[in-house]
């Protein structure tokens, strides 16, 4: 009978045995493909299933913070190339799998062919931000690129109702499957030849296989040359997709897309009327300060006094004129009084001679003065013409004539701030041909 060197217990065999299977760098952070069976679904959030293929099995364990970063839902005999390590499950002495990540069989071909074609484009600079075109403000025709059936039109649709007032045209395509990238790439180049003034290219969440149409190089070409900028609305926002980095924009669903798309036309619509109150209170506030201006300058300003002056001006230049012509006349008849003395002591001729000359010369200095005063007057009166279309353009009546108000209170006073009138006040509403009284309903302040 062979002694008994050590007893130890099961528990610590199965220990000693988890910490082999530790320690073996060749069972751990391994990739196993195979097919799931006897999927559990536990309430916990993790998942317990089989990995099998045509000879064996392996139980394998998937706890729900692994299986919450998985872009797909684990399901029976879904084929799987999972990541992991071998473990021992002490309790019952077996060992199993722990998987902390898995795709789909094939997946890990087409990532690196994904990876590829990304280095690709990125090299050619499709990536680039500088390409990026900016959206329209107020676009007037929005292109929608997606599947006819489903929610994602309808999300979009719904969306863009309430945004801004737009007309849609849309492109049904496929968003799955075989000859959907082609489709899809036909349905933007459609678009383009309606001119339309922003794209929307989407479809809803799913899996990588579901969305891959849009990590084809077909789909970033016909995005890239599109004359119109086009907003990528691919999946789920944790979903990336080639689509989305060489699109104008990216949007994290085809509802948010529609939003970044579109102004709001409420909050447009606010703006507006907070600038043309704005607007008003500065027109009125100006009036004001103009009107001060009137007061202190006395009535010299007014059309009414502007005209007075002109005709005072004009009457000014005639008398000077009357004046100056009083004094030439004066002076021919001074120099008429010399003629006749000297005309005692000239003989006919050499009187009417030296007459003539004089006569001539009176003559000169006349047409010079009338000259000289004409250019005078003609001066003076676009110098008063000029004064006359300053003051009308600043006359607060005629800015009345196009059409706007100014607001006074019951006691007269321009009303330039909201923070004056309150609900209930009684206004009066200044117009080029009168007032309007009115009562304050609701008083908006920004």
């Amino acid at each position: 009978m062979t002694a008994v060197s050590s007893v130890i217990s099961v528990s610590d065999l199965n220990e000693r045995v988890k910490t082999v299977l530790g320690a073996d760098r060749s069972l751990n952070d391994i990739w196993v493909s195979g097919e799931i069976s006897n999927l559990t679904k536990h309430t916990s959030g993790h998942c317990y299933f089989t990995l099998k293929d045509q000879k064996s099995e392996v139980r394998c364990t998937l706890f729900r913070g692994a299986r919450n970063s998985l872009a797909f839902e684990p399901a029976e005999s879904m084929k799987v190339t999972a990541f992991g390590s071998v473990d021992m499950y002490v309790v019952k002495g077996t060992y199993q799998f722990n998987v902390s990540t898995m795709r789909k069989s094939g997946i890990g071909e087409m990532y690196l062919a994904l990876e590829e074609l990304k280095k690709k484009l990125n090299a050619e600079g499709l990536f680039d931000t500088s390409r990026k075109r900016s959206l329209p403000r107020y676009p007037v025709t929005l292109g929608i690129v997606t599947s006819p059936t489903g929610a994602v039109i309808h999300d979009i649709l719904k969306a863009a109702s309430r945004r801004f007032p737009v007309d849609v045209l849309f492109a049904p395509v496929l968003v799955q499957g075989d000859g959907a990238a082609a489709s899809i790439a036909k349905g933007i180049e459609l678009m383009n030849t309606q001119n339309v003034d922003v794209i929307i290219v989407g479809r809803g969440g799913g899996s990588s296989e579901d969305m891959w149409a849009f990590n084809e190089e077909i789909v970033a070409r016909a995005i890239a040359s599109s004359g119109s900028p086009i907003i990528s609305a691919v999946g789920h926002e944790v979903d990336v997709t080639i689509a989305d980095l060489v699109a104008d924009v990216r949007a994290s669903t085809p509802s948010a897309a529609a939003e970044i798309a579109l102004p709001d036309i409420s909050s447009e619509m606010k703006n507006i009327e907070n600038k043309m109150i704005r607007a008003s209170g500065s027109l009125i506030s100006c009036m004001s300060a103009m009107n001060n201006s009137f007061k202190i300058s006395d009535s010299k300003l007014s059309v009414k006094r502007a005209k007075e002056k002109v005709d005072e001006n004009i009457n000014r230049l005639n008398e000077l004129s009357g004046r100056s012509l009083m004094s030439v006349r004066s002076s021919f008849s001074d120099k008429n009084g010399v003629f006749r003395i000297i005309d005692a002591k000239l003989s006919p001729k050499r009187a009417e001679d030296a007459v003539n000359q004089y006569i001539m010369k009176i003559d000169d200095l006349s047409e010079t003065a009338d000259s000289s005063l004409l250019r005078n007057v003609s001066s003076k009166r676009k110098d008063i013409g000029s004064a006359e279309q300053r003051m009308n353009a600043i006359d607060p009546m005629k800015v009345l004539e196009r059409g706007y108000g100014f607001v006074e209170g019951p006691d007269g006073k321009a009303l330039v701030s909201t923070s004056q009138i309150s609900d209930g006040s009684n206004i009066e509403i200044r117009m080029r041909d009168g007032k309007v009284k009115a009562k304050v309903n609701e008083v908006i302040r920004k």
